[in-house]
């Protein structure tokens, strides 16, 4: 039986992918250069003599590969809560819409259910699946 890669699950490992993508290059580009610059400046400036105390800056703070993890991890993390976030209010929506035009009181017997299904079954796919039967 060959099973279909959910969307949730592809979503993840693309927003995975794309975060370790800009935060590496982010990392490249900018960070590491910056802080190895301002590092090597110190140096010189603390090799010249005198009384001076580096500066601890955000980038020399920032610029080791643990942080770097931790930023991959952070947007990988609100790329996920912002995706279940979006589900969530699509799930409101559908719960707000009448889904069935039957009148308050009407008993629904076990012969007129099939012809109440039909808009349920007319739904599309995705909305299909926020929906859950009661057994």
């Amino acid at each position: 039986m060959k099973q279909k890669l959910s969307q949730e699950f592809v979503f993840q490992l693309f927003a995975l992918l794309i975060s370790i993508i800009v935060v590496h290059a982010a990392y490249v580009g900018a960070i590491r250069p910056a802080a190895n610059a301002q590092l090597q400046q110190q140096a010189e400036l603390q090799a010249a003599g005198g009384d001076y105390v580096p500066q601890r800056s955000l980038v020399v703070v920032i610029r080791d590969f643990e942080q770097e993890a931790c930023f991959i991890l952070l947007f990988w993390a609100l790329a996920i809560m912002a995706y279940k976030a979006l589900r969530i209010q699509r799930e409101r929506d559908t719960l707000e819409r009448s889904l069935l035009d039957i009148p308050e009181g009407t008993t629904v017997l076990p012969q007129d259910a099939r012809e109440y299904s039909r808009a349920l079954e007319a739904l599309p796919a995705h909305e299909q699946d926020y929906l859950l039967p009661r057994t």
